[in-house]
């Protein structure tokens, strides 16, 4: 197979001139003639090269006679028979309310939510394929693409809590909709370190990459505008100093709560990425728990509010504290 200018597949191509300037993922769709949500996933599983070092970053931007590899093996073994990625065990999570156009679920710490690098089937997008096979037909209709059917939002890893998943594309550009407008409440619980001394308050700095570490966002002026609202539950001194703290999330930003609560010094509690490890009280994970969801019902229009309350291992690091 060749890409429509004549080059082959896997080959190197000499970025013409045309391209110069648009960013790696649409050029791959273009030449590899896959689609945007394919070209994501060929970039972030290393399957896209520039001068033969694997690119990360899809949204980073050609240059003219870059010399760019684009190997589809990935897409092949995904793709068979237009298959989705189905789990091979059963994925825990649990339904906390779900009706004809929505699904609303807890999802426990160490679930990944959707097919990436180094995970494939055992997510959480499988999962919900096995007890919902209907979700697969979502994408053809413009409603996710193949890898997260009816997902709109995610969590990561190690963040447990609620997520809502649509059922019908009418839902979905709902849910969509909500998301992009800020009118979808998510709501957070996070124990962090340190006293955090204002009761209430809001962080407002714009989140990017780091330009240190491509697997990190950081604080920084050139990224998009990101706003958490924060009220503080319970200060603890022993045997650190912590705060459990309720976090509303006014933007969707990458890791923004763990940004943003690390950037005014206060990191949540067990993140070794944003500088949350402690030896004084060792946990599992980052004790961040999406805690409660309020959207409008798609079909009703009725507020929907869910609450998902937080598992076994923060309920025991909190009983730690004092």
């Amino acid at each position: 197979m060749t890409t429509p200018d004549g080059h082959e597949h896997g080959g190197v191509i000499d970025v013409p001139g045309a391209l110069a300037g648009v960013r790696v993922d649409r050029a791959v769709a273009l030449l590899a003639d896959v689609t945007r949500a394919e070209a994501a996933r060929l970039v972030g599983e290393g399957a896209v090269a520039l001068g033969g070092v694997a690119v990360r970053d899809r949204a980073r931007r050609l240059k003219e006679h870059d010399q760019l590899t684009i190997d589809l093996a990935l897409l092949s073994e995904a793709s068979t028979l237009g298959e989705f990625p189905r789990a091979e065990a059963p994925v825990p999570f649990k339904v906390l309310f779900e009706d004809s156009e929505i699904i609303v679920v807890d999802k426990p710490p160490g679930v990944v939510v959707h097919p990436g690098a180094g995970n494939r089937l055992d997510t959480l997008a499988a999962g919900l394929l096995i007890r919902y096979p209907e979700l697969a037909e979502l994408p053809s209709a413009g409603a996710g693409d193949r890898d997260r059917p009816g997902i709109v939002h995610r969590l990561d890893k190690d963040t447990s809590g609620v997520l809502v998943v649509a059922r019908t594309p009418e839902a979905y550009r709902s849910l969509t909709r909500q998301l992009a407008e800020r009118t979808m409440g998510r709501t957070y619980l996070a124990v962090v370190l340190g006293h955090i001394d204002a009761a209430t308050g809001i962080i407002d700095a714009p989140i990017a990459r780091s330009t240190n570490d491509p697997t990190r966002m950081a604080v920084s002026g050139s990224g998009k505008a990101a706003r958490t609202n924060y009220q503080v539950r319970e200060r603890f001194d022993k045997p650190l100093l912590a705060t459990y703290a309720e976090l509303r999330l006014e933007t969707g930003r990458t890791h923004q709560i763990r940004v943003h609560v690390a950037a005014i010094g206060h990191p949540v509690l067990g993140d070794k990425r944003y500088g949350g490890a402690r030896g004084i009280l060792p946990v599992g994970r980052p004790m961040l728990h999406a805690w409660r969801i309020s959207l409008e019902h798609p079909v009703t229009r009725e507020r929907v509010n869910v609450e998902a309350e937080p598992p076994g291992d923060f309920a025991r690091v909190l009983g730690q504290l004092t």
